[in-house]
């Protein structure tokens, strides 16, 4: 369970969504924000995979109101959260959250969560394989941090999971560190096409340290690199833009 209590609602995306979060452990911010405003509107289930408490999934359901969504997460502890804020977002009648490890098919039918259903599915898979980097002593930070278990792609097993909830010619939307660019699209070949990369600079003048990767699943159309997104101006304000995302006045464009 999350080291220590839930703290208030906030306020996120110009008031537009309320959410609680864990006082420690991982919390929600600019990678969610971003993820959340490169989803497309869409009309059917949207499901967030490794949801947290829930904002990536909440963001793109509010975006899309005749849209249903699935929040999926390992953490029970975390899931109730994110049924919680649910409900404080006005989503209950068309969402629900769901304790999953959604890298088990038989994990996935046994909670009712079948495959092939998704017309979106969101996610920002853990960033590190096990034994690359010291692990957070909180459980669930640890999680959403670096992958469990001994598999020997663990990123392409959870792009195999993720796509397999998605029907066909549904879109994936993923935000991953721009180091391993390279390894998310070894992930994604076969399994979706009509890819377009978004990198996410700090400053004008630094590396891409995120990448935004969308795809339909079973296109055959090409990839294409998008003009890259600067967060931050010389003075380490937010650009324009980026502040625009924050406040949920701007979106990314469609997958």
């Amino acid at each position: 369970m999350p080291d220590g209590e839930a703290g208030a609602a906030e306020l996120l995306l110009g008031g537009r969504m309320r959410l609680r979060q864990f006082r420690s452990g991982h919390r929600a911010g600019t990678d969610a924000v971003l993820l959340a405003a490169a989803a497309p509107r869409v009309e059917g289930l949207i499901v967030d995979v490794g949801a947290g408490s829930g904002a990536v999934g909440i963001a793109a359901a509010l975006r899309s109101p005749r849209a249903h969504l699935e929040l999926l997460e390992i953490d029970a502890a975390n899931c109730a959260l994110a049924q919680e804020n649910l409900e404080a977002n006005g989503l209950a009648a068309r969402a629900r959250a769901i304790v999953l490890d959604v890298l088990t098919p038989r994990a996935r039918r046994e909670s009712g969560v079948a495959d092939g259903r998704a017309e979106l599915a969101l996610t920002n898979p853990p960033f590190h394989e096990p034994g690359r980097v010291r692990s957070s002593p909180d459980p669930a930070r640890s999680r959403a941090h670096v992958f469990a278990g001994a598999d020997e792609d663990p990123l392409a097993s959870w792009m195999r999971a993720v796509v397999a909830l998605t029907a066909p010619g549904g879109h994936v939307v993923t935000l991953y560190r721009a180091d391993r660019l390279d390894a998310l699209l070894r992930a994604c070949a076969g399994r979706l096409g009509a890819l377009s990369v978004l990198p996410i600079h700090p400053r004008a003048d630094a590396p891409a340290i995120r990448v935004v990767v969308a795809g339909r699943k079973g296109s055959r159309a090409p990839m294409r690199l998008r003009p890259g997104l600067v967060l931050h101006r010389e003075d380490g304000a937010f650009t324009d833009l980026a502040e625009a995302l924050h406040r949920g006045e701007a979106v990314l464009g469609e997958a």
